[in-house]
């Protein structure tokens, strides 16, 4: 068995990587040297790295169908969701592997599975899963299905900004691969504090019968517990020209029509606009010239 402190030490450094359950909306500058930047346009997840995880990477990738078995058996067991394995990282002790929920509600997620490094062997019977990260992932799911057209008008916006050609998104095949945020766009991702209560009903219905409609769904949404602090949308858009800093017109365009735009999802919105690169061992954008809209001047929308 793992020892309790290496797995301990090996879900931090997950954490560390995938943005933090503590504060999951930072968008902290990156210290990555150049030959680790790759263009946002290109990078598919290819080089992400997690600590020490060189040797259990290949241990993993040698008994992957019987990691993905074990990964789809747990989601479908605890949270009476089918998902679909993309990636599987080496990581202290571990592997962290990268899933996508099939259907509705849409997020990424991430499971851990323990690795005995000197004897070679994954213990897919000691598989988890981060309850806190999992939970939030489905309820920001279930608030994107409940709210598919505040949301449509969110999407709208940043698909005709895009195809305008100034600035772009992160891949698909990097939100499936290096993923893991929840539910995910190119353009933003949605967190939740451990505080938000108004989804907790949806979510309590929804493991109850997974197959429960749309509409009731909604209707056990409690609006009146609603607390926007508790609520966020992260929004991270790149420059589509790779020789371009991030532009400060276009940022205060965006963050001007974020402040005007009505019947979008209610939340706390913050904003990060960078350059054409992305750090390909952590899969992350913001760097020393990236420009933000954060704490503690969110946008709000009640």
């Amino acid at each position: 068995m793992v020892p309790i402190s290496k797995i301990s030490l090996c879900c931090l450094g997950i954490i560390i990587m995938l943005g933090g359950c503590s504060n999951p909306t930072d968008t902290s500058e990156t210290n990555a040297s150049d030959d680790a930047l790759v263009s946002v346009a290109e990078y598919n997840g290819e080089g992400y790295a997690l600590p020490y995880g060189k040797e259990t990477d290949q241990i993993a990738e040698d008994h992957r169908e019987q990691i993905e078995e074990a990964t789809v058996t747990l989601f479908q067991e605890n949270y009476q969701t089918e998902v679909v394995v993309h990636n599987v990282v080496g990581a202290l002790d571990a592997a962290t592997v990268f899933v996508e929920s099939v259907g509705e509600p849409h997020f990424y997620t991430y499971a851990v599975v323990p690795i005995d490094e000197k004897e070679k062997k994954v213990m897919t019977e000691q598989i988890s899963a981060d309850a806190f990260q999992v939970e939030n992932a489905i309820k920001g799911g279930l608030y994107h299905m409940i709210f598919s057209e505040e949301f449509k008008k969110l999407d709208n916006y940043f698909e005709s900004l895009v195809a305008e050609g100034e600035v772009i998104g992160k891949t698909e095949a990097a939100l499936k691969n290096v993923g893991g945020h929840g539910f995910m766009t190119p353009y933003y991702f949605i967190t939740l504090t451990s505080k938000e209560e108004a989804i907790q009903p949806v979510y309590d219905l929804y493991l109850n019968d997974s197959n429960e409609s749309v509409v009731a769904l909604r209707n056990a949404y409690k609006t009146d517990l609603f607390d926007s602090e508790n609520f966020k949308i992260n929004i991270q858009l790149f420059m589509a020209d790779k020789e371009e800093n991030p532009s400060e017109a276009i940022f205060h365009e965006v963050t001007k029509v974020l402040e005007e735009m009505d019947s979008i999802p209610s939340g706390t919105y913050s904003f990060s606009l960078n350059d054409h690169y992305i750090d390909k061992k952590s899969g992350e954008g913001a760097k020393e010239n990236s420009l933000k809209r954060s704490f503690p001047d969110y946008i709000v929308k009640e």
